[in-house]
């Protein structure tokens, strides 16, 4: 059930992508006088089409990994003279370039939406406050020490943590200096530090720059007291109650949440003897944690109980309320700073400063569908805008097959005055494919060898 609901997550969310990318090569090419002979969503044989009154068919087609608008082309056929004005190839080179670059351009508009619709209404963050620095590490080299705030990393504003990790993941797989600005608790006085990186990360497969640095974010302690059990969990049938607190277990005192869980998930299918408080009473109870298959292969044990999370300290919270301009504004920048994140990765996947086997394809993308929307629609509806932007910056590469690509030959036309030769377009169009298959490819190993 889990699996299928993970197709249907990845697929609507392909649907909605791919359409709002092709609505945007439909819309400017209406606008621009040319006759659409078809809008698929999805390729192969059609499952339901209907036409307008204009004569575009609109088809849902078998194969949902994709979509396309087809244009009245010379290049495709021959055209009745009488429909020579609306055929793509008799519009000007700048009308050209406005019906390819409407489709990235619509995937850019849609990020725009979906990030004004995440930050309407608010948006609570926390402060990245240091927990614990690893010795040796490189946060122990920068000086760095618990209860220190990161205000600022390479003299960019980190407020949040989000926003910290988001600055130092531009430094992946990169080499020289890397500055923090800090504070303590209750001064504004600011210190400088740095560290110096080495290729940092290079090569690594699925990077966490936090964990990179040797450090972990401060988290108020989680004490073993239960809050919700599973119904017919092993916890429900051991007869564990909401409010339970887990003192010890085999006789080892349990001392905060994190210990727990990690003393359960080692024994799957194993029988502990736990010692519990419950009002007031110290109770012996038998409890035989369930045995969970990882992605990993490896088995784990889980009991199907939740902690009583405790309140973060109000100087740990940062809250953004936005007005309905602030927050578009908002989106605007946030829609700019991906789309620049995802370039700036493709540099450094090209020069091997990040390692490929970071490329995800299909499998992958469809299981973070199906997680984050497990995870709420708040969480789906940001799956949807990073990939609208990371769709919409890939098809603006300068790799024929894809919009950019076409865009190139219209922009060397523009200089020269003249289309570029049919053989050269087919020549880049052949090693296009070749390269664009190439990348599908390891996508889809690494998606395997995952698996």
């Amino acid at each position: 059930m889990e699996s299928v609901q993970t197709i249907l997550w990845f697929l609507i969310a392909l649907g909605v992508l791919v359409t709002f990318h092709e609505f945007g090569h439909f819309y400017v090419a209406r606008r621009c006088g040319v006759k659409v002979l078809r809008f698929s969503v999805g390729f192969g044989k059609s499952l339901y089409s209907w036409k307008d009154r204009h004569g575009t068919e609109f088809t849902l087609a078998a194969i949902p990994l994709g979509g396309y608008v087809k244009m009245l082309d010379e290049r495709e056929g021959e055209v009745p003279s009488a429909e020579l004005p609306y055929a793509f190839t008799r519009k000007s080179v700048w009308q050209r370039i406005a019906i390819v670059a409407a489709g990235p351009v619509a995937n850019f508009m849609l990020a725009v939406v979906l990030f004004w619709a995440l930050l309407l209404p608010g948006v609570t963050e926390l402060a990245p406050v240091v927990g614990k620095v690893g010795p040796g590490s490189l946060a122990a080299r920068a000086g760095l020490e618990a209860g220190q705030e990161i205000i600022a990393v390479d003299g960019v504003a980190t407020p949040t943590r989000t926003a910290m990790n988001r600055q130092l993941l531009k430094r992946l797989g990169e080499s020289g200096p890397l500055s923090f600005t800090v504070k303590y608790p209750g001064s504004n006085l600011q210190y400088e530090s740095e560290a110096q990186l080495q290729e940092w990360l290079q090569g690594v497969e699925e990077p966490d720059p936090i964990k990179g640095l040797g450090l972990t974010f401060f988290q108020p302690e989680i004490e073993v007291v239960l809050d919700q059990v599973v119904e017919g969990s092993p916890a429900a049938a051991a007869g564990l109650h909401s409010g339970d607190r887990v003192l010890s277990a085999d006789g080892v005192p349990m001392q905060d949440w994190p210990q727990w869980v990690d003393y359960v998930r080692a024994r799957p299918g194993q029988a502990m003897q736990l010692a519990i408080e419950r009002e007031g009473q110290t109770l012996a109870v038998e409890l035989t944690p369930k045995e969970v298959m990882g992605d990993n292969g490896e088995p784990f044990g889980r009991v199907g109980v939740s902690p009583v999370i405790p309140e973060w300290p109000e100087e740990m919270l940062r809250e953004y309320d936005y007005s309905l301009i602030g927050a578009f504004i908002g989106a605007v920048d946030k829609t700019w700073e991906t789309s620049h994140f995802v370039l700036v990765s493709v540099k450094k996947l090209i020069l091997g400063q990040i390692s490929t086997k970071n490329l995800s394809g299909p499998i992958t993308i469809a299981k973070v569908a199906g997680a984050s929307a497990k995870a709420g629609w708040m969480n789906y509806i940001g799956f949807l805008a990073l990939l609208s932007v990371s769709l919409g910056v890939f098809n603006l590469l300068p790799i024929p097959v894809l919009d950019g690509g076409h865009l190139l030959y219209y922009m060397v036309e523009t200089v020269k005055g003249s289309p570029v030769s049919d053989r050269l377009q087919m020549l880049g169009y052949q090693m296009g494919l070749f390269v664009i298959v190439g990348v599908m490819a390891l996508a889809l190993y690494n998606d395997l060898v995952r698996l």
